[in-house]
């Protein structure tokens, strides 16, 4: 490569991943405090949310989220921040935090279109294991919409600590959605749902539940119970289902960390009661949102290729699959029973 066209690469990647530049806050008591009990205490599950906020705060160019950098703390951002610099040094096919990038925007895209095709009135958004999800402060479209964070106490104790922090001190942090009730429980509980409504969760009202991130971390007994659960709730109210799931190559990926999976969530779902199901790989015209551009990008690639196939045809490497799903229901009118 030239010298010339080197700089100019250079220039590029100056412009779009600028040096790392942190806010003052991160650096406060509270703060630096909260992320040192995660460095020393949390297991590899919970800090991963501390990761994918990183990966929010880094793809702030076509992610607008105000409270990623302090949710994901200085050496989660440092470490996200320098394999973004080594891929473009590289000339990497995919820079790292592109899947990220676009799974989040696809789920926000996907809730804000469930939103309105209940038609106006009250709706709640239900986010099981929520992390450090800032949707409640970032969505306009939540503005008339009850949102529910489910996920361990000292998660949902750090997210808190440090959202009244930021409310505190940054004029740009308010909440967007009408109302935001944080409820702590452990989803492979059996009481977590009873934990949901007790914090006013209402089956009766329409309801977007959002599970981003979370079932391919669970066994599949756990994932199973979760799923049908939320299917009941179709036979009360309209019920939208947005999720991604992963397929068995991607489990080979850490077999420690990622169990649960399904090769066709889209056959899977309507066994369990749900309707309408569409699904999505990175990449489709509803997964890119101008991030993909190299045809040989892994996503592309994959796409092309038959769902069927477990691995690569050139390499023999895993074609490890991420599907974003969008299910919904509805409870059967006495009209259509008797059909």
């Amino acid at each position: 490569m030239s010298e010339e066209k080197n700089g100019k690469l250079e220039e590029q990647q100056q412009q779009q991943w600028p040096e790392l530049k942190l806010p003052e806050l991160l650096y406060t008591d509270t703060i630096r405090k909260l992320h040192e009990v995660i460095e020393s205490d949390w297991d590899y599950l919970r800090r991963s949310a501390c990761q994918m906020a990183a990966g929010r705060a880094l793809w702030k160019h076509v992610i607008h989220d105000p409270l990623a950098e302090l949710l994901a703390g200085e050496t989660c951002l440092r470490s996200f921040h320098e394999k973004i610099r080594k891929d473009q040094c590289n000339d990497a096919k995919e820079v790292s935090g592109v899947m990220l990038a676009v799974r989040t925007l696809w789920f926000d895209a996907k809730i804000e279109a469930a939103i309105e095709s209940f038609g106006g009135g009250e709706a709640q958004v239900v986010l099981l294991g929520a992390g450090m999800d800032a949707r409640a402060y970032r969505l306009p479209c939540l503005k008339e919409t009850a949102v529910f964070e489910v996920d361990f106490p000292e998660v949902l104790q750090m997210k808190t600590t440090t959202v009244q922090a930021a409310t505190a001190s940054k004029n740009n942090v308010r909440m967007t959605a009408k109302s935001l009730k944080r409820v702590a429980a452990d989803i492979t509980d059996n009481n977590w749902l009873q934990k949901l409504q007790t914090s006013g969760f209402v089956p009766e009202k329409n309801t977007v539940w959002v599970l981003e991130g979370l079932l391919y971390y669970l066994s599949h007994s756990h994932a199973m119970e979760v799923l049908k659960i939320i299917a009941e709730n179709c036979t009360v109210t309209q019920t939208v289902l947005l999720a991604d799931f992963m397929n068995k190559p991607s489990t080979t990926l850490s077999s420690t960390m990622y169990h649960f999976h399904s090769d066709w969530p889209d056959h899977l779902l309507p066994s369990l009661g749900f309707s309408d199901v569409n699904l999505s790989q990175i990449g489709d015209p509803d997964a890119h949102f101008g991030l993909l551009h190299d045809p040989l990008n892994l996503f592309n690639k994959l796409r092309s290729l038959p769902r069927s196939l477990q691995t690569l045809p050139d390499d023999g490497t895993p074609c490890c699959r991420l599907y974003l799903v969008q299910a919904s229901g509805s409870p059967i009118k006495p009209q259509e029973e008797t059909m």
